[in-house]
């Protein structure tokens, strides 16, 4: 047995039947053109033929308090790997209630924590496929690296595993010399002091943050986020709304304006979420704070593990003026870099922690501690650069299923693949009515910068990539 890491036992520590901890992903493929009537009964045959490997062979079992991994000596492969059909009339509105609905339901844990649903039926001559892991198990960016491994860049590359029959990459062998533990008892000793070291700064930091002191107007401060219908107590309902978008779209305003692909993203997804709540009739006088997970990794470090902090931006939903909007979500982005700069990783780390107590209180037991350190989450998780191809079939787009929490029940990822950006929106579909309209809010935020830009709308690849393959419920 191989016991969790803490990090992976919080995310079943907080788990709840309102606060379900899987992460998912849904892929749609184009059917070869050879694609017979048999096609989808000789795909399932195919899959059942893969048994498990590693953790996908693996079950949850608690001694005392702490969850180990164990074999699963009783696994049965067809309750992992479903064959499903839509109801007529198979459109991408039926795909999305389906995987809402998929996406609501707690994992068995005495089972191995995952799940592959193959989906036919669609109109179009696509097959889905859903697919959710629980973030005990992997997190995002192993997720990806996994579903890249399971896929080819060459249409004509044939018997792929599917990704629980994936080995996981072997780890080089370390030889032991003489004077290793005297090594390893230098590293700790050094990475307790850096820790110690780090902890001042970033305590005062903090602190001035949390009293909104700063030399900086547009530096956002832990306070500053405005009570919201985002932040109120969710349900296990969930919704998931999801397109594509042409990524020279994104390129040319961010050319225009000057600011990164990034600024343009969150001005856009602060446009939609303004005309949202008012449409809800709820949007609030102070402008909304969206944290937004960067990595800290240098350049040259190749080491596993997770090393992300998280900054927080103004999203500028209390203006009107989509120019303006981008602006003071750029200076925002610019303030927290700044303040970083002057950061050791490990400060940057340590002053996360700090920020991200007040959500460590709202998803440990729901209730709010009188306010928020943001409003909404929203994560730019880079993609496969090149279209990708499982078997011959081609992956036509890929949208993320993320987890809304406690006070905050609304996950925005956006993924680039190829040349576009997906966007997905996992939302509680009880705290936020009609959800859906957001990738309409979407189309708006990024016409009127367009229109702001003076770019032709001709030229400018305004059309909705996907129309007629994601469109709202």
């Amino acid at each position: 047995m191989k016991a969790l890491t803490t990090t992976d036992q919080a995310f079943l520590w907080i788990e709840s039947r309102q606060q379900p901890m899987h992460v998912g992903g849904l892929q749609l493929f184009n059917l070869p053109e050879d694609a017979g009537p048999n096609y989808f009964i000789e795909l399932m045959e195919s899959l059942y033929d893969y048994q498990p490997v590693g953790p996908f062979a693996q079950h949850l079992v608690s001694k005392r308090g702490r969850y180990y991994w164990d074999e699963d000596r009783l696994f049965d492969i067809e309750h992992h790997v479903q064959h499903q059909a839509l109801p007529k009339p198979g459109r991408i509105r039926e795909l999305l209630a389906h995987v809402s609905a998929e996406h609501s339901h707690l994992m068995d844990r005495s089972r191995p924590l995952w799940e592959f649903h193959v989906i036919e039926g669609l109109k179009r001559k696509q097959v889905a496929v859903y697919s959710k892991i629980h973030h005990s198990m992997i997190d995002g960016v192993s997720a990806m690296r996994l579903m890249s491994r399971a896929l080819s860049k060459d249409p004509n590359v044939r018997d792929l595993p599917p990704i629980w029959a994936l080995q996981s990459p072997k780890k080089a062998k370390t030889s032991l010399k003489p004077g290793t533990a005297i090594e390893i008892i230098t590293e700790t000793a050094d990475t307790v002091k850096n820790q110690i070291m780090a902890l001042p700064n970033a305590l005062a930091e903090a602190s001035r943050s949390f009293r909104g002191i700063s030399d900086d107007p547009d530096l956002v401060n832990m306070r500053q986020a405005p009570q919201c219908l985002l932040n109120e107590p969710i349900t296990g309902s969930r919704r998931f709304a999801a397109q594509s978008y042409p990524m020279e779209r994104f390129k040319r305003l961010s050319q225009k304006f000057n600011v990164t692909l990034n600024d343009i993203l969150l001005a856009v997804c602060g446009s939609a979420l303004r005309n949202y709540l008012i449409s809800q009739h709820a949007l609030p006088d102070k402008p909304l704070i969206c944290m937004v997970p960067m990595s800290i990794r240098e350049a040259d470090d190749t080491e596993l593990g997770n090393q992300i902090a998280a900054i927080l931006a103004n999203l500028g939903t209390h203006v009107a003026d989509p120019v303006n909007r981008l602006e003071i979500v750029h200076r925002s982005i610019v303030a927290a870099k700044n303040l970083y700069s002057e950061m050791s990783q490990q400060e940057i780390s340590n002053y996360t922690s700090f920020m991200m107590i007040p959500s460590g209180v709202h998803m440990f037991t729901g209730k709010a501690p009188g306010f928020q350190t943001y409003n909404v989450t929203i994560s730019n998780v880079p993609g496969p650069k090149e279209k990708l191809y499982w078997n011959g079939t081609e992956l036509d787009g890929i949208y993320p299923v993320s987890i809304p929490l406690n006070r905050n029940a609304l996950n925005i990822t956006l993924l680039s693949y190829a040349d576009q950006f997906e966007f997905g929106f996992t939302a509680c579909r009880k705290t936020l009515p009609s959800m859906q309209r957001l990738l309409d809010y979407v189309e708006n935020g990024i016409a009127e910068l367009e229109v702001a830009a003076d770019i032709p709308f001709e030229n400018s690849g305004a059309k909705k990539a996907k129309k007629a393959s994601v469109s709202p419920i």
